[in-house]
């Protein structure tokens, strides 16, 4: 689901929060989600916000989820989505745009060297 800047992830998770040991193992991620208990103004920018506010801001948010138990799940779905805005697993949106990239960069390195390994078994067989 893609937010719109300034929308809430906190108005996007269950609003009863359910212990992990006695959750139904089909239970969306983000009902363990730390974020859910935080102001929502701390994951995502305010229009024409200044460097240094919005780097504090950023940061305080990385606190968070750097204490949450499903930040790995919430970074993949930005990842995957891809999130255009806000702080989703630990990493800004410029961020994610670093990550994706070198994904990329590392997929098709490894189509590459596929690609080579088989000519080389090919031209040998």
């Amino acid at each position: 689901m893609l937010q719109p800047p300034h929308s809430s992830l906190v108005a996007a998770v269950p609003a009863q929060r359910v212990p992990v040991r006695d959750r139904d193992q089909d239970a969306p991620w983000h009902t363990e989600a730390v974020c859910r208990r935080d102001e929502a103004g701390l994951f995502f920018a305010p229009s024409k916000e200044p460097t240094a506010a919005r780097l504090s801001r950023e940061e305080a948010a990385k606190r968070v989820c750097a204490r949450c138990p499903v930040m790995v799940q919430c970074r993949e779905h930005a990842l995957l989505q891809p999130e255009p805005y806000g702080v989703w697993g630990g990493l800004t949106a410029a961020e994610r745009r670093v990550v994706l990239a070198r994904r990329r960069r590392r997929e098709l390195e490894l189509k590459k060297a596929a690609r080579a390994t088989n000519t080389r078994v090919a031209q040998a067989g």
